[in-house]
């Protein structure tokens, strides 16, 4: 590991920032966000394309059939990137189209799911862009789904099996494998609080689905490595940092706990440790959920989900404020799409905890801009987590969404989007001048996509797209970032 100093963390932002050499600059999709063709070269349904069929469930009834039609602009998209600047695109396959039927063995491969990831390999490749593939954002098979989805321990040996068919197809060319992209997001997000697919409303069943992600995590990096001893494996989380609204009131020192735990380290502690926490445990018992959870953990499941991996992938977006007493309602924030269909916490054991905003300004999504706390997250992770291990980490996404004005040509001059990316940035490069192994940085997003249950209703893209047309267009924002990625260097600002 080559040890680097860049250069000292600014007081403005009138000064340039220089990253360390090697650092990687990339931007990020997902498969069912922006490929489309959803029933097309023998895919079949994900989870999401049930969901998106649930009355209520996305905002005005949107569905990722269409999406941004990467599926047949994959090369005009590799040519865009090529043409911004960017080193790395970080992308997920899509399990409905590469084994659709949740079928084990040979007979359940669709060799055309796996020829277009080719397709795309050899398209970044040949513009020497890197490819870097997660194998799991969030699209089950709904043939899985309808045998118990992620609540089935039996899903994390098929998943297993899935990440085994991709590395067979793509290894020779694929260096860099993601397991699992944010397993909060579809264990308690998807199980808990019926927010996103496949729309259940379950603490247990939230519970066991993280248990079983973090099990198919830790099959799939065993598989992946027995077959490929160089390969660079990781796992990306998303991650806060939870504060109390009053750090010396003793309630809410521990509704930040609380939320700690069943954020943050829920997914790390297992990865990085090798067990749960137990005050995690114990907030389970104390609602009577803790045996059922523990049903779940099999011996030498621990084990397993703590085989070594190479990197962690970060996502960060905001932080949590929270107390013991309740916000005033004209205080709370909606970061929620108002859909129809009625949904639930997705906090497993958070009864009592409120969230309260900072006084941050907000995105359009509603969510507080709070930089400093990336740095503050990222020193945490390398003191606590990969530093000890010799592990890089990575700010695998970060973004925002406004709600873009384009003018007559397409253009969109999206100031807001730019000075928050210049923030992050200068965020995540105080927290390697902190000595943060940080050895790179995703934008999300490349395009503008599908936002899960906001539908097309919210644009987190550095390249505007049109859905009547598909022209894409960059925004003032992907000219700065392809300039930064290019040089290697933040510019002075203001």
């Amino acid at each position: 590991m080559t040890s680097v100093t860049p250069t000292p963390a600014p007081s403005t932002t009138g000064t340039p920032l220089v990253f360390p050499e090697g650092f990687v600059w990339g931007a990020a999709t997902a498969a069912f966000q922006i490929e489309g063709a959803a029933r097309e070269d023998g895919r079949k349904d994900s989870i999401w394309d049930t969901f998106c069929r649930v009355p209520g469930a996305v905002l005005d009834g949107h569905t990722g059939d269409v999406a941004c039609d990467h599926y047949h602009r994959y090369a005009d998209d590799t040519r865009l990137m090529q043409d911004l600047g960017i080193g790395a695109y970080r992308f997920s396959s899509s399990w409905a189209r590469v084994r659709p039927d949740g079928v084990a063995g040979p007979a359940g491969v669709n060799q055309k799911g796996l020829d277009f990831y080719s397709r795309l390999v050899d398209s970044l490749l040949e513009r020497d862009i890197l490819p870097w593939i997660t194998l799991y954002h969030w699209d089950l098979p709904q043939a899985l789904e309808d045998q118990g989805g992620w609540a089935n321990r039996d899903t994390a040996y098929l998943f297993a099996e899935y990440a085994v068919t991709m590395h067979e197809a793509l290894g020779d060319r694929v260096g860099v494998w993601t397991t699992l992209n944010e397993p909060w997001c579809s264990s308690f997000l998807s199980y808990t609080a019926g927010v996103h697919a496949p729309g259940r409303q379950s603490r247990p069943d939230g519970l066991a689905a993280a248990h079983h992600l973090l099990l198919g995590h830790g099959l799939a990096t065993q598989e992946l490595r027995a077959r490929a001893p160089e390969a660079n494996l990781g796992l990306t989380l998303n991650l806060t940092v939870a504060e109390p609204v009053d750090p010396t009131n003793p309630d809410d020192v521990d509704a930040a706990r609380r939320i700690d735990a069943q954020f943050n380290r829920v997914f790390a502690d297992p990865v990085f440790h090798g067990a749960y926490p137990v005050d995690l445990l114990q907030d389970l018992d104390d609602l009577g959920l803790a045996e059922g959870f523990l049903e779940h953990v099999h011996d030498g499941d621990l084990e397993i989900i703590s085989t070594p991996i190479d990197t962690l992938g970060v996502n960060y977006y905001h932080g949590e404020s929270v107390s013991k007493t309740p916000a005033a309602p004209t205080e709370e924030l909606h970061g929620d799409a108002p859909v129809t269909r009625e949904t639930s916490a997705p906090w497993p054991a958070a009864d009592g905890v409120y969230w309260h905003p900072t006084g941050a300004p907000v995105t359009d999504m509603d969510w507080e801009i709070q930089p400093e706390l990336l740095t503050r997250l990222l020193v945490r992770m390398h003191e606590e987590y990969t530093g000890p291990k010799g592990m890089r980490l990575y700010v695998t996404e970060n973004g925002c969404a406004y709600d873009d004005v384009a003018g007559p040509d397409e253009q969109v001059d999206d100031q807001d989007r730019l000075s928050f990316y210049d923030q992050h940035l200068r965020a995540t490069h105080a927290a390697i001048a902190q000595g943060a192994d940080v050895a790179g940085y995703f934008a999300w997003s490349l395009l503008d996509n599908f936002e899960w249950a906001w539908g097309y209703n919210k644009r987190f893209g550095i390249v505007r797209v049109n859905y009547e047309t598909q022209e894409r267009t960059v925004k003032a924002s992907g000219a700065w970032y392809g300039e930064v990625a290019s040089t290697n260097t933040v510019p002075p600002r203001g």
